[in-house]
């Protein structure tokens, strides 16, 4: 998040931007096409200020430091995800995070359960020799 609080007229100014989402006090929401695009000028070439200039947008209002580290977060999810990154949601519901159980089949679940019954009979095994020494233990004081 940026340093940078916006006044409600700069807000205004921003939103009008085709390029942009939404923008809060803080952050500015850009349209995937644009980060896109922005990726590919830039790799073509183009400085990060010169690509936000033609864009439509004001250095005054953003900051100077704001283009360089967009196009520097925005290159890294290219160079990850493709240009798929920037149109598909990886964080929170939509993330890849850990594997839904809606879609085993009979056979994986089997497993899973049978890897957790072996866990959970380890745990027992574990809390069962702690209370024996700690009876042990009792009985020598």
């Amino acid at each position: 998040m940026s340093p940078i609080i916006f006044t409600e007229f700069q807000r205004q100014q921003l939103e009008s931007n085709p390029n942009v989402m939404k923008v809060s006090d803080r952050s500015i929401t850009y349209s995937p096409d644009f980060k896109l695009a922005a990726v590919k000028e830039n790799l073509a070439g183009k400085g990060p200020h010169q690509i936000f200039t033609e864009k439509g947008f004001d250095m005054d209002i953003i900051g100077s430091k704001k283009p360089k580290e967009c196009l520097k977060r925005w290159r890294e999810t290219y160079d990850k995800y493709g240009k798929d990154g920037f149109y598909k949601e990886r964080r929170g519901k939509g993330s890849t995070g850990r594997p839904s159980t809606n879609h085993l089949s009979a056979e994986d679940k089997l497993k899973k359960a049978e890897a957790r019954i072996a866990y959970l009979e380890a745990e027992l095994d574990f809390i069962k020799k702690l209370e024996e020494l700690e009876r042990q233990a009792k009985k020598k004081r």
